[in-house]
């Protein structure tokens, strides 16, 4: 993951827990195309990752999470008017595992916080859950803008791992 990926993700580092971030065991990224299609690409990669970190058993939750962040970057951080740089991808995702946790993070060009619904009566509606799931699935999540060259934010979700 270059330089960039180590500057998007600092003040995911400085917000979590403490974690050394010298011990992070293994990262991945990967540039995701302005389309819906890109979820089915994001959950593949999810699962090429999961298998080659042998964290197969926790492929459901984690690309069920993947899956919401994604879509929701799509959704909500893609306005058309919104001049893209042709050697930016629009949205990126991020995994990265230490010994005990597990990360997903995905970047977008949007400044704009993500929000959840507040209505029960919205609860039934077939969009508009995205977060609650991300809640309900991950142990903690949360977002920051990004700083310096990069434009937008991360939107990132926290797994905790069994230790080995």
């Amino acid at each position: 993951m270059g330089t960039n990926g180590s500057t998007v993700l600092e003040p995911l580092r400085q917000g979590l827990p403490p974690i050394d971030p010298a011990a992070v065991s293994s990262s991945a990224s990967c540039a995701l195309p302005a389309r819906y299609e890109a979820v089915r690409g994001a959950r593949q990669f999810t699962r090429t990752t999961l298998c080659q970190w042998e964290l197969d058993d926790r492929f459901d939750d984690v690309a069920l999470v993947v899956s919401e962040l994604v879509t929701n970057a799509l959704r909500h951080a893609l306005p058309s008017d919104t001049p893209r740089e042709p050697q930016e991808p629009p949205v990126r995702l991020h995994l990265m595992r230490w010994t005990t946790r597990l990360v997903c993070a995905v970047r977008d060009p949007s400044y704009a916080g993500p929000t959840a619904r507040e209505s029960d009566e919205d609860f039934a509606a077939e969009s508009g859950r995205g977060l609650f799931l991300v809640d309900s699935f991950s142990d903690t999540w949360g977002w920051h803008p990004l700083a310096g060259s990069l434009h937008g934010k991360v939107v990132w979700a926290l797994f905790r791992l069994r230790a080995e």
